[in-house]
């Protein structure tokens, strides 16, 4: 299919996901539970489908050299589809934010105004690798009165288009709007520019994926986007730290999950108790095989156990079990090199001094920073969100875990009794 076609396939497909957006405007939040429940049915309904579909997809992958680590992202079974299901339902069990009154006033002339949550109207969503995704993201923004168009990556291709089928069919059998829930059955780059510029239709594009995924959306993007960037974070262990917590945390946050974009990828560690605390945390690491890239300073106490780091190091989103090292004279130097460093995305101090750990919660400009805890909350469901689209590492509209509200945005509804404002005199 030439690029014309690709194009007018997927403007056609905004356009009705433009009217699917008006009916689920008002859906109330039991027509869309019921929905939602009658989709999670869809998908175990059609287990033996999407397994089959999934079965082409690893067999295309082992074909094409993904590694081990990409398939277990792309593989299903039936316990895997069961959670994606179970996941649905939960979804609907979560407090519906449509509707919700934020404010209410009424001003001198019997105006009354409220301020109160409604849809964002048509969502795109650009991601890659895991077919989960799908379905993640399409009950999430079902169940905020949102219509989705979907664009996942060729690695998944049969399975997504599997698994939006069944939600949208299960979906139906309760009064899912049509064309609620789209997939674009393209993989190639023009699909990507096509949605980037169809702002008639979509009213935000959220990317998933790799840095240069992102890039290339926001290059493009016509409409606003929200971005979720490298997970660049870091744990600084300061003078007064309890040693052992500060072990435990910096530990817990690099190997419970490398993979995951709120894992450690840089340890500030405070001069003064350098000495004291890096040969405990080389042994704790060391033993869950992390390497350790130090700078000169963690060179000189821990020898050989750490290689030296390069600049690049400073910059770079690991995702897996690699650590750099740095010691600082202070917390104005952590923060500094944190806030020139970091993806804004999570950062944590390990201190027992509570003014110290105000004043860089207040200093360090990430979306979510932690006071002797580990990074790895940072978590829609570990926030209390429920399930998430993914974490903004932008400052508008979303920051963080993005839940249900976020993927929300509001409108003033005024009422009246016949008040007119009359022009004013002028002289």
């Amino acid at each position: 299919m030439d690029k014309e076609q690709i194009k007018e396939e997927i403007l056609g497909m905004g356009a009705k996901a433009r009217v699917a957006a008006h009916a689920l405007a008002v859906l109330d939040a039991d027509q869309k539970n019921a929905i939602l429940r009658a989709m999670a049915n869809g998908l175990r309904d059609r287990a033996d489908e999407i397994l089959d579909a999934n079965r082409k997809d690893i067999d295309a992958g082992e074909a094409n050299g993904l590694t081990e680590a990409m398939l277990d992202r792309l593989r299903l079974d039936s316990s895997r589809l069961e959670a994606i299901a179970v996941g649905v339902e939960e979804v609907a069990e979560l407090p519906d934010p449509v509707g919700e009154v934020l404010d209410s006033w009424t001003r001198p002339n019997d105006i009354r105004i409220e301020h109160v949550r409604v849809p964002i109207g048509v969502i795109g969503i650009i991601y890659e690798s895991r077919p989960n995704v799908t379905s993640d993201a399409a009950v999430l923004c079902l169940k905020s009165g949102n219509a989705t168009i979907l664009r996942g990556g060729s690695e998944a291709i049969h399975s997504n288009r599997a698994i939006a089928s069944a939600l949208q069919a299960g979906g139906e059998s309760q009064g899912l709007p049509e064309q609620a829930i789209q997939l674009i059955p393209f993989t190639d780059r023009e699909s990507v520019r096509v949605m980037a510029g169809m702002d008639q239709w979509l009213d935000v594009i959220i990317p998933r994926g790799g840095k240069g995924l992102i890039e290339a959306v926001v290059s493009q993007a016509r409409m606003p986007v929200i971005k979720h960037y490298d997970g660049i974070c870091h744990v600084y262990v300061d003078a007064d730290a309890d040693l052992d917590m500060a072990v435990a945390v910096s530990e817990d946050s690099k190997v419970h999950k490398p993979s995951a974009c709120n894992a450690l990828e840089t340890l500030l560690v405070h001069r003064d108790i350098a000495e004291s605390f890096l040969p405990a945390m080389a042994e704790a690491f060391s033993a869950r095989e992390v390497e350790m890239r130090g700078d000169e300073q963690v060179q000189a106490i821990l020898g050989s156990a750490v290689v030296p780091a390069s600049p690049e190091d400073w910059d770079t989103e690991y995702l897996d079990m690699i650590v750099a090292i740095k010691v600082v004279d202070d917390m104005a130097e952590a923060i500094t090199h944190i806030n020139q460093h970091s993806s804004r995305h999570s950062d944590c101090i390990i201190t027992k001094d509570d003014q110290q750990a105000s004043r860089f919660l207040r200093m360090v400009d990430s979306a979510c920073v932690y006071h002797n805890a580990s990074t790895r909350f940072s978590d829609g469901g570990e926030f209390g969100f429920g399930a998430e689209i993914g974490i903004s590492t932008d400052k508008l509209h979303a920051r963080g875990p993005m839940g249900l509200r976020e993927l929300t945005s509001y409108q003033y509804r005024i009422r009246g009794s016949g008040q007119t404002r009359a022009l004013c005199a002028t002289t």
